[in-house]
């Protein structure tokens, strides 16, 4: 779930009222471009819908979108995370019970099936549902019916699917976890979300959204995230994909500027490319040393520039290098985009001027 979108507990269903705009969802990348418009297609339609990717891709704000978007969609959007509940507390979720068919039953409840009804029904996570729920799963699938525990008679339930997944399906089948009948039903559109490195332009629009939206939650101001910031940011692969850029905002919102938007080292995300070292012969070791080290000090360069909110002069002088050293490292270590002008060392003119935050 994005930031801004507001939440509240009614027995098993989201509130799909509240959405990021579409161009933060589906930003301006070709990757993007082509999910926004195949989800435009089956927008209108009834057929399940498999939503394939990484954890923290944006299956679920997807899933969310379509519904607002289907025929549907005065009806309630109900999550199902079949990863989040135990497989012996599953059923009853799912199918809800009749009072008595259990110790603990003391009231009848409907499930989450029942709750989507003329709505949609979106199961999270399904590749981790039992086998035995699978079964039941794709009984209901077949003709709408099922029993809740503990009632001989059947219920009728009019819902559209989407599931979503993180795991290949395909694979999961080859290992006797996932029945193939199951993905058949499931599977008639599949739409694949791209990791957010795959996406790269879509950050500043996405890491600004963020910005504004914990600036409102946690009532306070931050700085305003620099190109030089924005165009690094979009340089790393980012692993937790949307999610760990918005948790990186979020710490930028609360600490300040001397947070660290990403965590892991920078040495470890801006692996040095010895793609070109591949070919046959000898390995030539001094270049690999040349790298390692030019590898390192775009690190260090990097982590000076955070501790000085991206002032140059301050980090030129915490490096006891000179100002002009450090805008040629910055370029030569690619923390700047190419052809940047305005970085270029100026004469001083230090009467009755102050060093800016750009300097």
């Amino acid at each position: 779930m994005m930031p801004g979108e507001k939440t509240r507990k009614y027995r098993g269903t989201e509130p799909v009222d509240i959405l990021p705009p579409e161009d933060v969802i589906f930003g301006r990348s070709l990757a993007m471009l082509q999910v926004r418009r195949l989800a435009t297609k089956i927008c209108g339609t009834n057929v399940p819908v498999l939503l394939n990717g990484s954890g923290g891709t944006g299956k679920e704000v997807l899933a969310r979108w379509i519904h607002k978007q289907s025929p549907v969609s005065a009806g309630q959007f109900v999550k199902v995370n079949c990863a989040a509940i135990p497989g012996s507390l599953l059923e009853s979720e799912l199918f809800g019970y009749e009072k008595g068919a259990f110790t603990g039953a003391h009231i009848s409840k409907p499930g989450r099936v029942e709750l989507a009804h003329k709505g949609t029904l979106f199961l999270d996570e399904i590749a981790d549902l039992g086998l035995d729920l699978q079964c039941k799963l794709l009984q209901f699938l077949q003709d709408g019916r099922f029993s809740r525990i503990g009632d001989e008679s059947e219920r009728v339930v009019e819902a559209r699917l989407m599931c979503a997944t993180s795991k290949n399906l395909e694979e999961e089948i080859d290992l006797g976890r996932f029945r193939a009948d199951l993905f058949y039903r499931i599977n008639v559109i599949r739409v694949r979300l791209p990791l957010l490195r795959e996406r790269g332009e879509d950050i500043p629009v996405l890491a600004e959204y963020f910005r504004a939206q914990f600036q409102e939650k946690f009532g306070k101001e931050s700085e305003p995230l620099s190109i030089d910031m924005l165009q690094y940011l979009q340089k790393l692969d980012w692993p937790g994909n949307i999610r760990e850029l918005s948790n990186g905002i979020a710490r930028h919102v609360l600490i300040g500027a001397e947070a660290d938007i990403v965590q892991e080292p920078v040495a470890k995300r801006l692996e040095p490319d010895l793609g070109r070292f591949s070919g046959v012969g000898a390995v030539p070791l001094k270049e690999i040393a040349r790298e390692a080290v030019r590898e390192r000090e775009k690190s260090f360069i990097f982590e000076a520039l955070q501790a000085n909110q991206w002032n140059r002069r301050k980090t030129a002088q915490a490096l006891k290098i000179s100002y002009r050293a450090l805008i040629y490292k910055i370029r030569n270590a690619g923390l700047l985009a190419r052809g940047v002008e305005n970085l270029a060392p100026r004469r001083e003119n230090t009467v009755g001027r102050s060093p800016t935050s750009a300097d």
